[in-house]
C-alpha cells in the first residue's frame, strides 16, 4: 500500500516476489505494476521481517534508498541492519506508541509488538494522521487492543488482515475429514477476531488487506480456496465481503492493484483498474494464468536449493547444539525431542535426524518415541544450513513444503526455537519468557460465573474483551486459545494453566507453573 499526502507519501510493505521457498506469491499479481515510479516516495514503512512484507529483492531494487525507514522500536537491530544492507541510510525511530511529526504536519505513529511470537521477533502497526484525516495500518499486527489508536481521535481508514497466514491444519498427517473441521475452527476465529478488532475501532471504511497469499506451484495449487472447501484459511477480500455482511458490515472497500481510494473525513472514493466483483468471480482463470506465467520462477528457485556438499547432520549439530545449551525456557518448554525426516533426491531414502531439546544434543533417529516430527525435503534443509538462515519458521515451515504430525497438544516453544536460531534472538526469546511467566498478574474479573485472571496467560490479552466462557470452558478470542476452567489447564498448548474459580468459591484453584 501507498500512502499519498501533499506533506509526503509513504510505501507500506511493498511485496512482488514469491516467498518462502517459492511458494507463496501475492494475489492479485501486483508485479506488473509500474514499480519505477511507485518507488519513488518520501518514506518507507516495513511492519516487520515475515518476507511477505519484507521483500528484500524488491526494495533493494525499486524503492528510493532517498526514502526515510520508518522504522519500529523492535527488541533487535535486525530490520535495521538488513534495510542498510539493501542500500537504505535514513531512518526514524519511532518510538513506541508516542505520535512523531514529520514535515509539512505529518503525523505517524507506530506501535511495535515484541513477544517471541509476534512475527519473526516483532510485528507493528502504522497509524497515520494528515490534515484530519487518519488511517490505521494494522496488517497482520494482533494487538491485544486498539485503544491507543482510537484514543488519538476517530480513524478513517482501517486496513486489517481476515485470512490465514500459517501452515496450520493442512500440512498435519490427519484424515481429511480432520483437516477440514479443524481448518472451518480456524476460518471462523479468523473472522471473528476481525469482527473484533473493526468494533474497537468504529473506523469509517474497513479496507482487508494483508489478504491470502495465493500457491501457484503444482505441489501447493490445492492450498487455493477455489475448491470449495469451508475448511479452507485462505478466504479473499470478496468472501470477506460477504462474511462481514452477514455480521451487518457495510464500509468494506476492496482494493486490486491500481485501485486507489481517495479518504476524506466525509466519505471515500475509489476508483478501480477493473471491475472488483468480475476479478474475483474469475479468481481461478487468474491463478492458471499466473501459475503458467510464474513457473519459471519457480522452477528456478527450486534449481538453486539443493546443496549436496553440506552435511545436514553436522550443520544442524553446528547451528543448534550451542543455542540448546544455551537455552532454558525454550528447551523446558518443548520438553522433548523433535524429529526431522528428510526425504532424499531421489524422493524415497529418508534420513532421520533428532533435535534433542532435554539432550541438548542433535544426532541420529534411535527408533525413539517422539512428539513432533516434521517430513520435508533434504534439499531445504540444506539450503537453510547454506544461507546460514535463523528462522526457520519465517522459511521452511510458512512454505508448507512439509508435513507434520504430533501426540498431543500444540507447543508454541517448537516454532519460538526455531525462529531463534541465532544467539541474539534466543537470548532475547529466553528473556522475554523470563519477564513473563515469573510476573504475577494478580487482577482477576469475572465472566459468566467464574473469576478468572484478567490477562490471558499466552500472550497476555485482555480476558475482559477477548475471553468468552460456554460452561467450564474459556476461549480467548484473540488467538482461540482454550482453558479448561475446574483445572486451570491449556487445551490448546502446554503450559500456560490460567488462575480461575467459581464465583462462589471460597479460594480460587493455584495457577500452577506455566512450563509444568
Amino acid at each position: 500500500m501507498r500512502i499519498d499526502t501533499a506533506a509526503g507519501s509513504i510505501l507500506c510493505d511493498p511485496w512482488v516476489n514469491p516467498a518462502y521457498f517459492a511458494s507463496w506469491f501475492p494475489f492479485p499479481d501486483n508485479s506488473l505494476l509500474d514499480w519505477e515510479a511507485l518507488g519513488q516516495v518520501d518514506y518507507l514503512y516495513v511492519s516487520h521481517l515475515h518476507r511477505d512484507h519484507f521483500d528484500a529483492k524488491h526494495l533493494r531494487d525499486f524503492v528510493s534508498k532517498d526514502a526515510t525507514v520508518l522504522l519500529p522500536e523492535f527488541p533487535t537491530s535486525e530490520m535495521e541492519d538488513e534495510l542498510r544492507e539493501l542500500g537504505f541510510t535514513k531512518f526514524l525511530k519511532a518510538p513506541n506508541e508516542q505520535v512523531v511529526e514529520l514535515p509539512g504536519g505529518l503525523k505517524i505513529m507506530i506501535q511495535a509488538l515484541t513477544s517471541p511470537t509476534d512475527g519473526p521477533i516483532g510485528d507493528s502497526s502504522l497509524w497515520v494522521e494528515y490534515d484530519g484525516v487518519r488511517l490505521l495500518n494494522q496488517n497482520d499486527a494482533r494487538p491485544t487492543d486498539l485503544t491507543v489508536f482510537a484514543e488519538l481521535g476517530h480513524v478513517h481508514a482501517h486496513l486489517l488482515q481476515f485470512s490465514g497466514a500459517i501452515w496450520y491444519p493442512m500440512v498435519y498427517e490427519l484424515p481429511q475429514s480432520a483437516k477440514t473441521a479443524f481448518g472451518k475452527q480456524k476460518r471462523d476465529r479468523q473472522f471473528d477476531r476481525t469482527w473484533r478488532y473493526i468494533d474497537d475501532l468504529k473506523a469509517d471504511h474497513v479496507f482487508p488487506i494483508a489478504g491470502p497469499p495465493c500457491f501457484l506451484d503444482d505441489e501447493l495449487w490445492q492450498f487455493n480456496d477455489i475448491f470449495g472447501d469451508e475448511g479452507n484459511i485462505f478466504p479473499d477480500q470478496s468472501v470477506f465481503l460477504s462474511e462481514y455482511a452477514k455480521v451487518g458490515g457495510t464500509n468494506g472497500i476492496v482494493l486490486l492493484p491500481g485501485s486507489v481510494a481517495e479518504v476524506t473525513t466525509s466519505g471515500a472514493t475509489t476508483t478501480h483498474p477493473q471491475p472488483v466483483e468480475e476479478f474475483f468471480a474469475n479468481k481461478k482463470a487468474h491463478l492458471e494464468e499466473m501459475r503458467e506465467r510464474k513457473r519459471p520462477i519457480i522452477e528456478a528457485e527450486k534449481a538453486s536449493w539443493r546443496h549436496p556438499e553440506v552435511d545436514v547432520l553436522d550443520g544442524m549439530k553446528r547451528r543448534i547444539e550451542p543455542l540448546l545449551d544455551e537455552s532454558i525456557y525454550l528447551a523446558k518448554g518443548v520438553g522433548g525431542p523433535v524429529r526431522f525426516d528428510l526425504v532424499g533426491y531421489d524422493g524415497e531414502s529418508v534420513e532421520s535426524i533428532v533435535v534433542d531439546f532435554p539432550g541438548k544434543e542433535v544426532r541420529p533417529y534411535a527408533d525413539e518415541k517422539v512428539r513432533y516430527r516434521f517430513r520435508t525435503e533434504r534439499a531445504l534443509i540444506e539450503h537453510l544450513l547454506h544461507i546460514e538462515e535463523v528462522d526457520w519458521v519465517n522459511s521452511l515451515f510458512l512454505s508448507c513444503r512439509f508435513s507434520a504430525a504430533r501426540i498431543g497438544q500444540y507447543n508454541e516453544f517448537v516454532y519460538a526455537f526455531f525462529k531463534c536460531l541465532s544467539e541474539e534472538r534466543l537470548q532475547y526469546a529466553e528473556g522475554w519468557y523470563d519477564e513473563h511467566e515469573r510476573a504475577v498478574d494478580a487482577e482477576d474479573i469475572t465472566l459468566n460465573g467464574w473469576v478468572v485472571q484478567r490477562r490471558c496467560p499466552h500472550l497476555k490479552a485482555d480476558l475482559s474483551r477477548f475471553g468468552i466462557v460456554d460452561g467450564d470452558q474459556l476461549t480467548c478470542q484473540l488467538h482461540g486459545w482454550k482453558f479448561d476452567l475446574p483445572s486451570g489447564r491449556c487445551l490448546t498448548s502446554v503450559g500456560h494453566k490460567v488462575r480461575a474459580h467459581r464465583v462462589d468459591a471460597e479460594t480460587p484453584a493455584p495457577a500452577g507453573e506455566a512450563l509444568s
